[in-house]
C-alpha cells in the first residue's frame, strides 16, 4: 500500500477544488432556468465563475471544506486500522496545503487542532465486500448545510402543511418542509439525501448515503423514482431560489433511501447539501494503493468564466471603508455594494468574546465579515487568503444588534440572512446586511488585495479576525436600515406556496 497516502491526498484535493461532471450540469440548467438580470441569476453567474477558478487554481471552491466523511468498502483481510493512519496522515498534509480548512474543534474548549485530526475527525465508515478493490468515496459537506440537515418523527404537525402521517402523504410533507426550511442559509439552490425508517442514527446515515448517488440517476424503485421527480417539480416552485433571492432554482437534486424501522418509530431524515456538492470518488488497487479508476469523471464539463462587473447590467454603490451612516441610510434592499477598503472577519468565537470584552482594532464606520477563511502563512511569515467565502449568519443573531450598537458598525456581510433582532438593531443604528454569494470563496479570494494583520488568532484560524485589505468586493443589500428584509420577504412568499402543497398528492 505504498501509494495509498498519494491516492487519498488526490482524492481529497479533486474533491476540495474540482465539481464533478454531474453537479456541473445541474448547476448549468438551473443557471438558464433563471431569468437573466435578476438577483438569483447574478448569484449563478458568480457561482459559475467561481467553479472555474477554483479548478484552474487548484484552490477550495468552499472556504468550509467541512467534516471529511469517508466511504469506504474493502476485500476481507485489509488492514483498516493502517487504512486509517494512511488517510489521517494524507488529511493532515491536505490542510497544511491549504486544501482542507483546519475544522475539528474541540467541543468542551474550543480549541481547534489545527490539522483536521481528533476524536471523531475525520469520519470513517467501513463495509467489506467481495471484490478484489477498494473504493474510497468522500464526501466534504460544509457545516452550513449541515446545520440545516433537519429530522422528523412521523405523525407529526408542519407548518404550512398540516398533519404529516404515517405514509407515502406524510413523506412528501417531510421532504416539502425540509427545502422550505433550509431558505438561503443552506446555499440554494442545493441538493437533499432522504433517508426513510431506520433509527435516529441509521436514518441520518442513510440519507448521507444518498448523496453519493449521481444527480441524473433513476431511482430503481418506482415509488420512490416518482417520489424524487415530484418533489423536484414541486420544491422549485417554492419561489425561494439561488442564495434564498427569490428564483426558479431552489433544488437542484432529491434522492431518497428506505429502510425497515421500529414499529413504534417512523422517521423520514433529511441531509442537505449546498451547492457545493463536493464528493468524489476512487477504486484502488488492494496490493499498492494506486489509483484505478475515478468514480465521478465521466465526462468533462466546462464551466465559463466570467467578467462580474459587467454581468447582468445591474448599477452598484461604491462605498469606501469606514462608511458613514449617511451612506448607509441611502441603500435600500436590492441594491448592489462594492466595497474597497478594509474589512474585518468575524464569527462565532469573536461575536461572543466582543459581548463582553473591548476590541482589539477600531470598528467604528466598520465592515464585519462573516467568514472563516483559508490561510497560508509563507516562508517570510506573510499571511495569504486561499479561499474566503461568506458564512451562514444567523448564528450570531443574539450577538449582532449589540455588536452594532457597541462598535459603530456599519455593515454586516454574510450570507442567508438574519432575523428580527438584528433587523431592528439595524433600523435604530444605521446598519445594513450585505448577502455574499455563500461557497464562492474564489470569487471573493480574488477581491482581496493584502492580509493587513490578524488578531485573535488563539480562536483558531477559522475563527480569528483577520483584517483584509479588499477591492471591488461585491455583495446585495438583503437587509436595509429601514427595516425592509429580503429574507423575511421569501420566507413569507415561499411558506405561502408551501401550503398550496397542502393537499394529498400520492393517496386518491
Amino acid at each position: 500500500m505504498k501509494q495509498l497516502q498519494e491516492s487519498i491526498y488526490q482524492l481529497i484535493v479533486e474533491t476540495s477544488t474540482n465539481l464533478p461532471p454531474d453537479v456541473r450540469r445541474a448547476m448549468l440548467k438551473a443557471k438558464q432556468r433563471e431569468q437573466e438580470g435578476t438577483r438569483s441569476a447574478l448569484a449563478l453567474s458568480t457561482i459559475v465563475g467561481n467553479i472555474h477558478t477554483a479548478e484552474v487554481n487548484q484552490s477550495p471552491i468552499c472556504q468550509d471544506t467541512g467534516m471529511p466523511t469517508f466511504e469506504i468498502k474493502t476485500p476481507a483481510g485489509s488492514n483498516q486500522v493502517e487504512m486509517k493512519k494512511i488517510i489521517k496522515e494524507a488529511i493532515a498534509l491536505a490542510t497544511k496545503n491549504g486544501k482542507l480548512r483546519p475544522n475539528s474543534v474541540d467541543s468542551i474548549s474550543g480549541e481547534n487542532s489545527g490539522d483536521n485530526l481528533g476524536p471523531g475527525t475525520p469520519v470513517f465508515h467501513f463495509e467489506q465486500w467481495d471484490q478484489d478493490k477498494i473504493e474510497v468515496k468522500l464526501i466534504l459537506k460544509g457545516g452550513g448545510c449541515e446545520n440545516k440537515n433537519i429530522q422528523y418523527s412521523l405523525p407529526c404537525e408542519l407548518e404550512g402543511l398540516g398533519k404529516a402521517g404515517r405514509d407515502l402523504e406524510g413523506i412528501r410533507k417531510c421532504i416539502l418542509h425540509s427545502v422550505y426550511q433550509a431558505q438561503g442559509q443552506g446555499c440554494s439552490a442545493g441538493f437533499i439525501g432522504v433517508g426513510i425508517g431506520g433509527d435516529r442514527t441509521s436514518g441520518y446515515a442513510l440519507a448521507k448515503e444518498q448523496l453519493f448517488r449521481k444527480v441524473d440517476d433513476l431511482n430503481p424503485d418506482p415509488t420512490l423514482a416518482e417520489l424524487e421527480t415530484y418533489v423536484m417539480e414541486t420544491a422549485n416552485q417554492l419561489g425561494i431560489g439561488t442564495m434564498g433571492f427569490g428564483g426558479e432554482a431552489t433544488l437542484l437534486g432529491c434522492k431518497v433511501g428506505v429502510m425497515n424501522r421500529l414499529p413504534a418509530s417512523f422517521f423520514v431524515s433529511v441531509a442537505y447539501n449546498c451547492w457545493a456538492f463536493r464528493r468524489q470518488g476512487v477504486t484502488l488497487n488492494p496490493e499498492t494503493g494506486e489509483i484505478r479508476e475515478w468514480l465521478y469523471k465521466d465526462e468533462e464539463v466546462h464551466m465559463a468564466s466570467s467578467d462580474q462587473e459587467q454581468e447582468q447590467g445591474k448599477d452598484v454603490v461604491v462605498l469606501e471603508a469606514p462608511i458613514t451612516e449617511e451612506q448607509i441610510r441611502s441603500l435600500k434592499v436590492g441594491d448592489v455594494v462594492v466595497i474597497n477598503g478594509l474589512i474585518h472577519t468575524g464569527r462565532d468565537a469573536l461575536h461572543s468574546y466582543l459581548m463582553n470584552h473591548d476590541c482589539a482594532t477600531d470598528l467604528d464606520g466598520g465592515v464585519i465579515y462573516h467568514c472563516g477563511p483559508v490561510m497560508l502563512k509563507d516562508d517570510e511569515g506573510e499571511w495569504h487568503v486561499k479561499a474566503a467565502g461568506p458564512t451562514t449568519s444567523i448564528r450570531e443573531e443574539p450577538y449582532q444588534a449589540d455588536i452594532i450598537k457597541k462598535f459603530g458598525i456599519r455593515a454586516v456581510i454574510g450570507k442567508g440572512g438574519m432575523g428580527p433582532k438584528t433587523l431592528a438593531g439595524l433600523q435604530e443604528h444605521g446598519a445594513v446586511y450585505l448577502n455574499g454569494i455563500g461557497g464562492a470563496a474564489q470569487y471573493y479570494a480574488n477581491c482581496i488585495e493584502k492580509v493587513e494583520g490578524v488578531d485573535y488568532l488563539e480562536f483558531g484560524i477559522p475563527e480569528a479576525m483577520w483584517h483584509l485589505k479588499v477591492k471591488g468586493f461585491k455583495a446585495i443589500v438583503t437587509m436595509d436600515s429601514h427595516g425592509n428584509s429580503l429574507h423575511a420577504d421569501v420566507a413569507k412568499s415561499s411558506f405561502d406556496k408551501l401550503a398550496e402543497f397542502k393537499e394529498p398528492v400520492f393517496i386518491k
